[in-house]
């Protein structure tokens, strides 16, 4: 991963804004070895397959049985959660920027080229020009299409139809994280990461319903006090926890649309967590257990230090945390016990792994589909 900051310069119709480029934090260290180990938990693989490589910020999408992906040529794909048996294929006719949104029987993403495109049954339904790469993944959601631009510019379309209901620009940082942001429903509230704050809009016409700080920017310049919600999010009901890019882990009520808790925390990556616990890893590696209820430390870990790690994703009793080296490191999410580990194809993951039922499906970096099922 690229470790320095760049400034990139986007312009839209309207708007110019500065991105700032920052991927996974301090000077390279040595990782951490891996001792030998016994498995204690046992996983098979229980199919694999191969899409094509995948360079941007690909977001796995679980919908019933179906597992919707895409890669960087534009390929889109939707497979069968439990066989790995391809259900539909199809082309966004350009490189794609960002994906996948999935809902209402459709897919969205969006492309180099500037544009957000709808599919269904594997062909394209609509095209819209954004003014824009976009870099976060779009939400399909209620029969609407939301996608979010760098600039913080929201935009609505209805999703059978691609006509433009709403657009808002949100904010007006100078300085924005080059890296997908936050975008997800809960109930009848779309929920947006806007700088250091999760605020809960109308998805009708995009007015403000509330406004809550994850974390507040500190420093003598724009880039000490950049602060921005990262993706990767843990939810049970309206309970949402986040985290904002090296600052702070915190967990709100999107029901009352009020802060539970926030914990300082260096780390870049999402969180992942279930009913009682979320979990997340610091900048070195450390891999910190924190309580949903009030942000108590449970336990930490020192053993993946400068490993590079993803964010993990909670399968039933066992947290699953992938490294850059494209392991994927099996622990006891009660106590962070390693009870087993897994390889794939050797190329770091293209996005965070998603369950289909229990089945953990994982895609890499060189195009590679592994499935993994508790034996």
């Amino acid at each position: 991963m690229d470790k320095r900051y760049s400034l990139l310069s986007l312009t839209t119709a309207l708007i110019s804004c500065v991105v700032l480029s920052a991927c996974s934090g301090p000077t390279k260290q040595k990782p951490a070895e891996l001792a030998p180990l016994v498995p204690s938990l046992g996983v098979k693989n229980v199919w694999k397959g191969a899409v094509g490589e995948v360079s941007f910020p690909l977001e796995l999408k679980s919908s019933g049985s179906e597992i919707y992906l895409a890669t960087t040529a534009g390929s889109v794909v939707s497979l069968d959660g439990e066989s790995g048996a391809v259900r539909a294929t199809g082309n966004a006719g350009a490189g794609i920027s960002a994906a996948i949104g999935a809902g209402d029987g459709r897919v969205a993403l969006t492309t180099v080229t500037g544009e957000v495109v709808v599919m269904q049954g594997g062909k394209s339904l609509w095209r819209q020009n954004l003014g824009a790469v976009a870099i976060t993944p779009p939400l399909v959601a209620g029969g609407r299409v939301f996608v979010m631009t760098p600039d913080r510019t929201l935009s609505a379309f209805d999703g059978e139809t691609g006509k433009r209901l709403w657009q808002q620009q949100r904010g007006a940082d100078t300085l924005v994280l080059d890296r997908p942001g936050v975008l997800f429903p809960v109930g009848d509230t779309l929920v947006v990461g806007l700088g250091g704050r999760l605020v809960g809009l109308n998805p009708s016409n995009g007015s403000q319903k509330w406004d809550v700080p994850v974390a507040l920017g500190r420093g003598t310049n724009e880039v000490e006090r950049l602060v921005d919600v990262v993706s990767g999010i843990s939810r049970r009901g309206a309970s949402v926890c986040v985290r904002a890019y090296a600052s702070a882990v915190a967990c709100v009520d999107t029901g009352s649309g009020k802060s539970v808790w926030s914990k300082i925390a260096n780390g870049f990556t999402g969180i992942g967590g279930g009913d009682t616990a979320v979990f997340g890893s610091e900048s070195d590696g450390t891999l910190i257990a924190w309580s949903r209820k009030d942000g108590e430390r449970l336990w930490q870990s020192d053993k993946f230090k400068w490993r590079e790690l993803g964010t993990p994703v909670l399968l039933g009793s066992t947290l699953v945390v992938p490294d850059n080296a494209g392991l994927l490191h099996l622990l006891s999410a009660a106590d962070g016990a390693i009870v087993g580990r897994l390889q794939l194809d050797g190329t770091p993951l293209a996005a965070t792994p998603v369950l289909s039922g229990n089945t953990l499906v994982a895609v890499t970096q060189k195009g590679g589909v592994f499935a993994f099922r508790p034996e």
